[in-house]
């Protein structure tokens, strides 16, 4: 839920979307009138987090591209023990840090800055999940995902959004495959894990 492109059919982004489960379970999390916004539908969220299990207790996630911050806010919503959040818009770091306070969400740390250059200082094999939501028009997915490769625990997956479908084929170089995938509107979005030989 980064800034990006909206969604197919979307006009400006609704002033706010709500955090489908967990102990935040309802909250509102506002939407900034922020140029090419694009969060995280419900729905889409709802079925990432049924393929993930509903309880995340002891996993280190990172959301690479936070936007307005709801993936990595799901997450502790969850019970996940650390979820780092990377942002480079100034105030969508203040307005993602300031819902967190009022949470109390201890959990989850935001960091001002490149997203993809910050997940490349992550540790290798740390985290047990990296949401990847990149701006369409910056064409970053194969960076990111390299870079999610190497900061990917095992087992581990990688949450991708992109406007089209991403097959095996152009994963195998990284060792990863797709695991499951669905379509909302004119996003495609994937559950990646490592590949598994035969």
């Amino acid at each position: 839920m980064t800034t990006g492109r909206p969604a197919a059919g979307a006009g400006r982004p609704p002033g706010q979307v709500r955090i489908i489960g967990g102990r935040y379970k309802r909250t509102p999390v506002p939407v900034a009138q922020h140029p090419g916004l694009r969060p995280t539908p419900d729905r889409v969220r709802e079925t990432l987090f049924n393929w993930l299990g509903q309880d995340l207790t002891g996993w280190h996630v990172i959301d690479v591209f936070a936007g307005t911050g709801v993936l990595g806010l799901e997450a502790v919503s969850r019970g996940a023990s650390r979820v780092q959040s990377f942002e480079q818009d100034a105030e969508l770091v203040r307005r993602i840090r300031a819902l967190a306070e009022k949470l109390q969400a201890k959990a989850l740390s935001v960091v001002r800055g490149d997203g993809l250059s910050l997940l490349r200082s992550v540790p290798a094999a740390s985290a047990q999940l990296v949401l990847l939501d990149p701006p369409f028009e910056a064409n970053l997915w194969e960076p990111a995902l390299k870079a999610a490769a190497l900061a990917l625990a095992d087992p581990g997956y990688i949450y991708l959004e992109a406007p089209r479908a991403w097959d095996d084929d152009r994963l195998l170089d990284l060792g990863l495959q797709v695991q499951r995938q669905g379509k909302a509107g004119a996003v495609h979005f994937h559950l990646i894990g490592r590949r598994q030989s035969a």
